[in-house]
């Protein structure tokens, strides 16, 4: 294949993942990691793309494809992940919950449960658990986002502070031996405020997210009780994670079928 028509595939994967991984770019089009990296740098010194560690994503989304896309990506996974923290809560149970793809996959597990207690800064998790089965949902306020509807900022940050839960529930931009990182401050700063007013403090996150590098931290290892994801981390996240004393849990892709 001709360099100029192996560009145009890598950059229609790339708009249609949003982010995605060299090595899911090279498998994807049937090429060495080798071809692959070398076919990238072009693309990248001419701003078509923007390289991360191990990943590539179009320079107007900033790392992250926008909510709905984000949606669509490794969705089975997500469904699996979400299906096998759902069965570990209870009805009764509080939970709190930032937004994320992830979560909000979860939220949808949890329309079986009853009598929650939920506290949300996504209008989307609120919408889906509100006015059901005797739950009490409480959202944090502030101006919404346009791209995933949700509240950030010190008034959502004053307002989940308030409140203990027994699961608090996090998703995560990118996962590395540094801990949980994210692409936007805000997000960040709320994700880590959720994690600790937790007992069990659980980041869910599927396996495209290890070893890419967040530009914002949420947390050391140390801030998180679990991690469930659909596969093993590599060896230095699993090693920073088993240092931390976190527990992984895998997900399997069968819990997803009839998610």
């Amino acid at each position: 294949m001709a360099p100029s028509k192996r560009h145009r595939d890598i950059l229609r994967l790339v708009e249609r993942e949003g982010t995605i991984t060299i090595a899911d770019l090279a498998a994807a089009l049937g090429v060495s990691l080798e071809t692959i990296r070398r076919d990238l740098k072009p693309l990248d010194r001419d701003g078509a793309l923007i390289k991360m560690h191990g990943a590539v994503s179009l320079p107007s989304i900033m790392g992250e494809a926008p909510f709905e896309k984000r949606m669509r990506a490794n969705a089975d996974a997500k469904r699996a992940i979400a299906a096998m923290v759902a069965s570990t809560i209870r009805d009764g149970d509080s939970v709190m919950l930032d937004t994320g793809t992830t979560t909000s996959f979860l939220a949808r597990e949890l329309l079986k449960h009853r009598r929650l207690t939920v506290v949300t800064n996504s209008s989307d998790i609120a919408r889906t658990l509100a006015t059901i089965n005797d739950n009490k949902v409480y959202m944090a306020g502030g101006e919404l986002r346009s791209d995933n509807g949700a509240a950030f900022g010190s008034t959502a940050i004053d307002f989940v502070s308030r409140f203990s839960v027994t699961h608090a529930v996090i998703s995560a931009g990118a996962i590395n031996a540094e801990g949980v990182m994210d692409y936007d401050l805000e997000e960040a700063e709320f994700a880590r405020v959720v994690l600790s007013r937790g007992a069990r403090a659980l980041v869910v996150t599927d396996g495209s997210k290890f070893g890419r590098d967040g530009l914002v931290r949420v947390c050391g290892f140390d801030a998180v009780t679990e991690l469930v994801t659909d596969r093993l981390p590599p060896n230095d996240v699993a090693d920073a994670l088993q240092s931390a004393g976190v527990e992984l849990r895998l997900a399997p892709l069968t819990a997803a079928v009839g998610g």
